[in-house]
């Protein structure tokens, strides 16, 4: 089935290429100067150098030697200890360690290191001692407000030894305090981790201690549902909908979690219950559309019908789009003309091509995305968003010169654009083309030499689709250290520690990566390393998670062919 219109998109963050360097040169410019205690300055440096190309070892030995030349600086020790931490280097890490801790007084952030080095070494007796403190405070002592969040932050570092892991929080679940955003939060954790006999303990703690809160019975019928438990979830759902304390985002989180049981159906007729607007119209409509229930989505259509005399840009927007998805193609070709103005208005005219391109009238479309390309009065972004259209109808019509054309008059008229390069990268590298695409995204990072999309993207192609091992490391490196907490690049990271031989290391990262977002290229990953480890029965039960997510996967095909495992056929869709 073609994209929906009403798809979700995900979101991300950039990083400051300059600030690791400016905050280690204001630590150490007041130690520059002192020749008793060595010049940290040159290590500093040429850690944060080594750091910005991805070389996590080198710059792991240089900010351990800029710390051992300025003996009490806090800030630099901690630095050091960080990267040491990035870099697996545990070694380092503990040597930078013991200088934070001579250097200032123990706190959270420094006993947070301490539980991950303890965690990384197996040390559960060290983790737990540290964990404990966090979570509690030391004796005579109130812990620290934040305590608890330093504590789970430590746990998610080790999640790639689940069962460790598993251990530590069910150690912990006595020291949890008494304050709901930590249940929380701790629930959520042992659901990330598959955990369901530790989440049913938590979140029968958590029902216990705060009883009237929407959240928690929230929390509680997630739990129910990752139990499998999909009767007694429901029950509690709809006990929700009836709390006097119901209010809109209560309604749509329980939509949510209808959503999650496969029931999108019956999420949509939860948001209908109450007053509708353009948000209620939407979200109905995209679970009407997940459940591919053309007739339901056709009823919100008629419905937000009614109420359209006057001219609003979003709702017509809307409308078209709600009209194309049901294939009332010519409907919506008149909702798209008859937006007024405004940002819609550009968005209406990108997707009447896409409409006409349907009606498979391609030389109208094509005009079409023509003529908004010329179009002085449209925004960069919007025309830029005519090439990228125009490839992409292109690809869809199997015509790869046309679509490689459309790249070219895009970079033609926008040199150098990120987005038109990183989707022509894709292109090569579906092609097979990997110089090519390095090419583009090298272009991207020749631009914008910390754009962490490029910098996974390029890592992972040169991981996935060549033996140029090391420098792929150095790539993802560059990008986990921007983003140590993304499971695209945890995964990445991941795979090129598996291509390199790192067995081990490279499943701990990946079930790491899973535990953050369970997606089919993660589970493929995980479950060829199992293979690769011997581990069959796991890896199948991996390749299964995949397959049941997303079938088509090009990851999963390619491991399974690697592989040879034999899966049993999936069950049959039933009838409309």
């Amino acid at each position: 089935m073609p994209a929906s219109p009403f798809s979700l998109s995900r979101r991300g963050r950039r990083a400051s290429r300059f600030l690791g360097l400016a905050l280690a040169l204001a630590s150490v410019a007041a130690f520059a100067a002192d020749p008793a205690e060595g010049d940290p300055l040159a290590p500093a440096m040429a850690g944060e150098y080594a750091l910005q190309a991805g070389k996590l070892d080198e710059a792991a030995r240089w900010y351990l030697d800029a710390a051992r030349a300025a003996p009490g600086d806090a800030v630099l020790a901690e630095r050091a200890t960080r990267i040491a931490l990035l870099a697996k280097d545990d070694a380092r890490a503990a040597a930078a360690l013991k200088l934070w801790r001579a250097s200032t007084e123990r706190s959270p952030a420094m006993r947070n290191a301490e539980a991950t080095l303890a965690l990384r070494r197996k040390d559960e007796r060290a983790a737990f001692r540290e964990l404990q403190i966090l979570m509690r405070g030391e004796r005579g002592q109130a812990p620290d407000k934040d305590g608890w969040r330093y504590a789970l932050l430590a746990l998610d570092a080790g999640s790639g030894d689940p069962k460790l892991t598993g251990r530590l929080l069910g150690r912990l679940i006595d020291s949890i305090p008494d304050e709901l955003n930590a249940w929380l939060a701790f629930g959520e954790f042992s659901q990330q981790l598959q955990r369901n006999d530790l989440s049913e303990q938590i979140v029968a703690r958590v029902v216990a201690k705060f009883p009237d809160e929407p959240a928690v019975a929230l929390l509680r019928a997630s739990q129910l549902r990752e139990a499998g438990k999909e009767d007694e979830a429901r029950k509690v759902l709809a006990a929700l909908l009836e709390s006097p304390r119901g209010s809109p985002e209560l309604v749509y989180a329980v939509a949510r979690e209808y959503s999650e049981l496969g029931d999108h159906v019956r999420a949509a007729e939860v948001i209908a219950r109450g007053p509708q607007n353009e948000r209620s119209y939407t979200l109905r409509a995209a679970y009407l559309a997940q459940a591919d229930d053309k007739p339901g989505v056709g009823r919100v259509y008629d419905e937000l019908k009614r109420d359209s005399a006057a001219p609003d840009p979003q709702r017509r927007l809307l409308l078209g789009q709600i009209a194309e998805f049901i294939e009332r193609h010519d409907e919506a070709l008149e909702w798209y003309a008859s937006v007024p103005g405004g940002p819609q208005r550009w968005q209406a005219r990108l997707r009447s091509a896409t409409v006409l391109h349907k009606l498979k009238r391609g030389e109208e479309a094509f005009a079409r995305l023509r003529e908004l390309q010329a179009d002085a009065d449209a925004e960069d972004e919007t025309r830029r968003d005519a090439y990228l259209l125009e490839a992409e109808l292109h690809k869809d019509d199997g015509k790869l010169d046309a679509e490689l054309d459309s790249f070219a008059r895009g970079l033609a008229a926008f040199p150098d654009d990120v987005q038109l390069l990183y989707a022509r990268a894709l292109m090569w590298e579906r092609r097979d083309d990997i110089p090519r695409a390095e090419a583009d995204f090298r272009t991207i990072l020749a631009t914008d030499a910390d754009d962490v999309n490029a910098l996974n993207a390029l890592g992972y192609t040169l991981a996935d689709r060549t033996e140029r091992y090391q420098e792929a490391l150095e790539l993802i490196s560059r990008a986990i250290a921007a983003q140590p907490d993304s499971a695209a690049i945890i995964d990445s990271y991941g795979w090129v520690l598996y291509r390199l031989g790192r067995n081990e290391e490279a499943l701990t990262e990946l079930r790491r990566a899973y535990t953050k977002q369970k997606d089919a290229e993660i589970a493929a990953h995980v479950a060829e390393v199992l293979w690769v480890l011997g581990q069959k029965d796991e890896a199948r039960r991996f390749f299964e998670e995949s397959r049941k997510i997303d079938p088509e996967n090009r990851s999963l095909k390619r491991a399974i062919e690697k592989t040879g495992v034999v899966l049993p056929p999936l069950p049959a869709k039933p009838a409309a």
